[in-house]
C-alpha cells in the first residue's frame, strides 16, 4: 500500500517539516461530545503521522458567511502544527472521506506569520492596541480638563 494514500501512522522525521495551520467547519448536527471526539481523532492523527501541535483553538458554533448544505452554522477549530509536507495529502484524504467535516483549509505559514501568531498567543500585538487606546483615552482626558479649566 503506498505510503502518502495510507492513513496508517507514518513516524518518519523529514527535513521537509513545516509549519501548517488547518481550520476545520464541522456540521451543527454533532453534539459538543461528537464535535470533540472529531476533534481528538484529527489531533491523534497529526500527531501519530509525527506532528507536533503547536497550537489550537476552538471557536465553537459560529454563523457561516454562507449556507453550507443547507446549514448556516458550523462547529470552527484550528489546529496550528509542524508537520512533513507528504503529511498533509494524507490529512486532507481523511478530511474528504469525513462526513462530520464541511469544509477545512490548510495553508502553510511563513516565518512572517509563525511570528505574527506567537506574538497574538502571547498577547503582545493585543498589548500594543490596548497601550495606545490608553494613550489616546489619557490624551483625550487631558484636553477635556484643559477646557474645563478655562
Amino acid at each position: 500500500m503506498d505510503k502518502v494514500l495510507s492513513l496508517q501512522p507514518q513516524n518518519t522525521i523529514s527535513m521537509n517539516t513545516k509549519t501548517y495551520e488547518t481550520v476545520i467547519i464541522l456540521t451543527p448536527v454533532l453534539s459538543e461530545q461528537q464535535m470533540q471526539e472529531a476533534v481528538a481523532g484529527y489531533r491523534g492523527l497529526i500527531t501519530d503521522n509525527g506532528g507536533e501541535i503547536v497550537h489550537e483553538e476552538n471557536w465553537g458554533l459560529t454563523k457561516l458567511a454562507y449556507p453550507i448544505d443547507k446549514k448556516g452554522t458550523g462547529f470552527y477549530h484550528l489546529f496550528e502544527y509542524k508537520a512533513d509536507s507528504q503529511f498533509i495529502k494524507t490529512m486532507e484524504i481523511a478530511f474528504r472521506r469525513d462526513e462530520r467535516l464541511m469544509r477545512y483549509l490548510t495553508v502553510k505559514l511563513d516565518k512572517w506569520a509563525i511570528e505574527f501568531n506567537q506574538k497574538k498567543r502571547n498577547g503582545e500585538l493585543h498589548g500594543q492596541k490596548m497601550q495606545a487606546a490608553a494613550k489616546a483615552a489619557a490624551k483625550k482626558k487631558v484636553e477635556l480638563e484643559d477646557e474645563d479649566d478655562e
